[in-house]
């Protein structure tokens, strides 16, 4: 990989790190409610990337249940985990996605698992349940199992996108936005009453934070990173994308002041040995996972 590709790459996982900082600012600090914050990020995507729309790629009912997972759902889930999660922990948790899409994989495309990512699925796993876990005993944190779910549904999403073919990504982009919209506006609109006046008094800082999360992150860094994808084996760019967590863990600490011990090196280690066992081993969907998680941190 040459200088310049790999300052390109470095570039991608900042910016995608930052994005789990300034969507806790927004929904947290902000009081900005996640379903309406995730329905105007859609909506701008959609907006910017309409005119790469047509024409639509079949089927339409897989295409459309792909935009679901990997759009408002995976989405929704990450804002809702973000209001009480910290994006250090975030990024950590996240990571259960690499293992479940390994799994999904075996059983939906007929991969097979051998020992050694085995080992990385072990590995990955143990690491975030050590994050999860307080000196009291396991905690079953809403926030983190709110992120479990959205890497469960990013995993489906990204197994089930393997089986299509020919979608570039900006009309995949369109497609998530367009689908994404109306869902996640309706469910806003049934609980989380109030949410317009809501974003009216966070001010010009939500709408900085929305536009930077749709542009900058979902249109621009993605679009930069399929690039890559296109110029290099997929073995060589997905363990380098674990500088987003890495990115994300040193912002959280530094801007937002998320506390990290002893406990959360050791499984921020533990957790990121196994994705990249498992991102060394020939995957067909790990290029593409790795892109929807990274680009929702």
């Amino acid at each position: 990989m040459s200088l310049r590709d790999f300052g390109l790459l470095a570039l991608v996982c900042l910016f995608w790190a930052s994005n789990n900082i300034v969507s806790k600012y927004v929904i947290a600090t902000l009081g900005v409610p996640p379903l309406f914050y995730a329905a105007v990020r859609f909506a701008i995507v959609a907006l910017a990337v309409f005119p790469w729309l047509f024409p639509m790629p079949r089927p339409a009912w897989r295409l459309v249940t792909v935009a679901l997972l990997m759009g408002g759902g995976n989405f929704a889930l990450l804002f809702m985990g973000l209001q009480t999660a910290t994006p250090s922990a975030v990024a950590v948790v996240s990571q259960v996605g690499v293992p479940i899409t390994t799994l999904l994989s075996m059983l939906m495309l007929g991969e097979r698992i051998r020992w050694r990512r085995a080992v990385g699925i072990t590995l990955t796993l143990a690491g975030a349940l050590l994050v999860m876990w307080e000196p009291g005993g396991f905690a079953v944190s809403p926030g983190l199992m709110f992120i479990v779910a959205a890497a469960f549904a990013g995993s489906l999403g990204a197994v089930m996108m393997k089986q299509m073919e020919g979608v570039k990504p900006l009309q995949f982009q369109a497609w998530v936005g367009l689908a994404s919209v109306a869902p996640l506006a309706l469910l806003s609109a049934v609980f989380e009453p109030g949410q317009v006046e809501a974003g009216l008094r966070a001010g010009w800082q939500f709408w900085v934070g929305v536009v930077y999360s749709a542009l900058v992150i979902s249109v621009g860094a993605h679009t930069l990173y399929y690039g890559l994808i296109q110029r290099y084996e997929a073995n060589l760019i997905s363990p380098l994308t674990l500088m987003t967590p890495l990115a994300t863990i040193a912002l959280g600490v530094a801007i937002l002041g998320d506390p990290f011990g002893l406990r959360m090196a050791i499984g921020t280690a533990v957790a990121l040995a196994g994705v990249l066992i498992i991102a060394l081993r020939r995957n067909q969907v790990m290029p593409l996972l790795l892109a929807v998680w990274n680009r929702s941190q």
